[in-house]
């Protein structure tokens, strides 16, 4: 039987026993332990002093359990350098430093204080740590140091580890080592030698990734310190009259936790790791996932192959697995994620983590860089949160039958298959003129929002087809993509990325949320808007007019980045026709051109008219339709356009964004309401031209006209000053 060191990652709380003690806790400069003397715990349940192993004489000062029967040492102070007769003294020297000498006053250890000490004092604690400290410091918990800190008498900056004793007779460092691996997303690491020899998985809030004995138990709790000043992991016993401790077990390599029974006087193993061959660090190679009661253990990921048919046996699996089929940088924005459950997470050494991102958000940004090729959410509690990447292959994967962690790898297009996570349709988002929003979210983690037509909407089986075929076709980053669409018998649904900001209604009518959008925002979502009406008219494979452009249809990302959506009453133009007509007037009152809403005629000025509409509301915070001044009959675009012809156009601006705007931007998107969308967007970006209308100081007669673009231009120019 081997006896080991017992302190875990510094920070091991070995709790204790009952009964209290009467013997001194404390020595201070002027005291000393000697051969024959100890140091016990307030509460009687650890013990200082110098002892021997087996039938060795060397002595060493450790810590050990007072009441148990079987001697249980949990530390070692002069582990690699033992004391060869019983002359050993233990004591706080002048400057403040714990010493332990040997009997020619030889320093056989030492502990150095952090801070010179007007009156140091060394204490042993109910938790069994051993502590020096000042007397006269207020806050007893402020250390100069303690062995909670140095549990195994290896230190390399700030890097502690747990090591075996070599056999029963020497507690000096054996080969086998345990500690965290401070990495972005940092794990428990045992090392054997050099080697990595076993990995925990990184914490996932509850646990590490790959250690289901860290499901809730009745012995002990446990957490895990992750800070920019420290990484520890630490423990501590629900029940006080319980003991228990952590070794490492140089015979048999494992890193053992173990509960005292009174009852027959032994120690009980609780739980072991390495657990199985499985727990073998990378055993399988890169992308295999090793899986115990399967044959072979090892099996490649789905969408992986060995990376050698020939030599996929025991003797080899480290090779691991490759691709079927090799993914190309040029075709990202084609990939996507297949959902792994049940896994120990990848090793992190090429990993990083944000704990402020969602699973849509991670998903986006490891989409978005070639090298990424997984991700998952950082903690699991309360549906998940945070983000972890992995970049470079990913290895060291095992399935846990409990406690294991979904991961999303990244695919080829031609290994991906589409299929919905079931949602419920409590889940709901909003409701539209077509029927209701619900969020819901694919298997590789992509959030969607999926809209479910009602029967009384309107939109029948023709529009439903219309908005598909459309944006199937339609492929620009100012537009919402379709994922995909569904028909059963009366029910529609239709399946589109979801905008994590909702739409754009939600924040320029809303006092509070509208100071979220300044002017930049603003002026940033008005060119993306701008652009993308630009792609629907002249840049497409098919010339669309949208008819339905409102702040409610413009839906935001993350990072405010405008989407177009809702393409139902949209309408497709061949590449010589300039207008269309209709006996079917659908659309959004205050959005519609008089033209379209009394005749039925519309054309890309009708989608430019809605602009112009949305670019008012935007300035002013104020709903078209809404609209009121006392002392005008005059409607909202009225009252717009006077407040121009006398000088005073930006009065029409919301008070809120006076503090951040830009005069000159802000009288730019003023002016554009009536140009063309080619126009729009170069008047946006800096070169502005001058509309018809601006010349006259008067609005011209209807039938005035000089020439073909003189006529387009005053048809605007009498659908603005007309429209009341």
């Amino acid at each position: 039987m081997d006896v080991y060191s017992c302190i875990f990652l510094g920070a091991n709380f070995l709790l204790f026993l009952s009964g209290v003690s009467s013997a001194a806790d404390t020595i201070t400069q002027s005291q000393s332990i000697i051969e024959g003397s100890t140091l016990i715990s307030r509460e009687g349940g650890f013990e200082l002093g110098f002892f021997s192993l087996g039938s060795s004489t060397n002595r060493y000062l450790g810590i050990w359990y007072r009441n148990i029967p079987v001697k249980t040492v949990v530390w070692v102070a002069n582990r690699r350098n033992p004391i060869e007769d019983s002359s050993g003294v233990l004591m706080i020297n002048s400057t403040g430093n714990l010493v332990l000498l040997s009997q020619n006053t030889s320093v056989v250890w030492l502990a150095n204080s952090t801070k010179e000490a007007s009156s140091p004092i060394l204490q042993l604690l109910d938790s069994g740590n051993l502590v020096l400290r000042d007397r006269e410091e207020g806050n007893s918990e402020n250390y100069l140091w303690q062995s909670f800190d140095h549990p195994s008498d290896i230190l390399t900056g700030l890097d502690r580890r747990l090591s075996t004793w070599k056999n029963w007779d020497d507690p000096s460092p054996g080969e086998l080592t345990w500690g965290i691996e401070l990495t972005n997303n940092p794990e428990a690491v045992m090392w054997k030698g050099s080697e990595k020899y076993f990995r925990s998985g990184p914490w996932n809030g509850p646990r590490y990734s790959g250690a289901p004995e860290l499901r809730y138990n009745p012995v002990f709790e446990f957490n895990f310190v992750n800070n920019e000043n420290e990484v520890y992991y630490v423990y501590h016993l629900i029940n006080k009259s319980i003991i228990s401790k952590i070794i490492m077990n140089q015979t048999n390599y494992s890193c053992e936790r173990y509960i005292w029974i009174d009852a027959t006087s032994t120690w009980s193993l609780y739980s072991s790791v390495p657990r199985d061959n499985c727990d073998d660090y990378n055993l399988c190679g890169a992308y295999g996932n090793c899986i115990i009661g399967e044959s072979p253990v090892c099996q490649c990921l789905k969408g992986f192959q060995s990376k050698s048919q020939e030599t996929w046996n025991p003797k080899d699996w480290s090779q691991g697995c490759v691709r079927i089929t090799q993914l190309s940088c040029q075709d990202k924005d084609k990939h996507g994620f297949i959902k792994f459950v049940g896994l120990k997470l990848p090793e992190t050494t090429n990993s990083w983590v944000n704990e402020s991102m969602n699973l849509e958000e991670c998903r986006t940004k490891c989409l978005n860089n070639c090298s990424c090729m997984a991700y998952t959410n950082s903690n699991i509690r309360g549906g998940g949160s945070g983000c972890a990447l992995w970049y470079g292959d990913l290895i060291d994967i095992r399935q846990v039958s409990l406690g294991g962690q979904n991961l999303y790898v990244r695919m080829p297009a031609s290994e991906l298959g589409r299929n919905l996570v079931l949602f419920n349709f409590n889940n709901k988002l909003g409701e539209g003129g077509f029927g209701a929003v619900y969020k819901g979210t694919l298997e590789d983690g992509q959030e969607i929002a999926v809209k479910r037509l009602s029967e009384s909407s309107g939109q029948g089986l023709n529009e439903f087809k219309t908005e598909v075929i459309l944006i199937a076709k339609l492929q620009h980053r100012n537009l919402v993509r379709l994922l995909g669409c569904c028909i059963q018998g009366e029910e529609k649904l239709l399946i589109y990325e979801y905008m994590t900001n909702k739409s754009l209604d939600t924040f320029i009518f809303d006092q509070a949320r509208g100071k979220v959008l300044d002017w930049s925002k603003r002026f940033h979502i008005i060119c993306g808007v701008a652009r993308g009406l630009l792609y629907l008219h002249e840049d497409s494979r098919l010339r669309i007019i949208y008819r339905d452009l409102k702040a409610s249809n413009v839906l935001l990302d993350s990072e405010m980045n405008p989407k177009i959506s809702e393409f139902g009453i949209a309408r497709t133009f061949r590449g010589d026709q300039t207008q269309g007509k209709t006996n079917r007037v659908i659309g959004t009152y205050g959005y519609m051109a008089p033209e379209y809403a009394i005749n039925g005629l519309f054309s890309v000025k009708s989608d430019v008219f809605g602009f112009g509409i949305l670019l008012m509301e935007m300035l002013s915070g104020k709903k078209n339709r809404a609209y009121y001044h006392p002392g005008e009959s005059l409607n909202f675009i009225g009252h717009a356009w006077n407040l121009w012809r006398e000088g005073r156009p930006l009065e029409l601006v919301d008070t809120c964004l006076r503090d951040s705007c830009s005069l000159s931007e802000m009288l730019r998107c003023i002016q554009i309401s009536l140009a063309g969308m080619s126009s729009v967007v170069m008047m946006l970006s800096g070169e502005p031209k001058e509309p018809g209308f601006f010349a006259r100081k008067n609005p011209p007669d209807a039938d005035s006209s000089s020439s073909k673009h003189q006529s387009s231009t005053n048809e605007l120019t009498l659908t603005l000053l007309e429209a009341r």
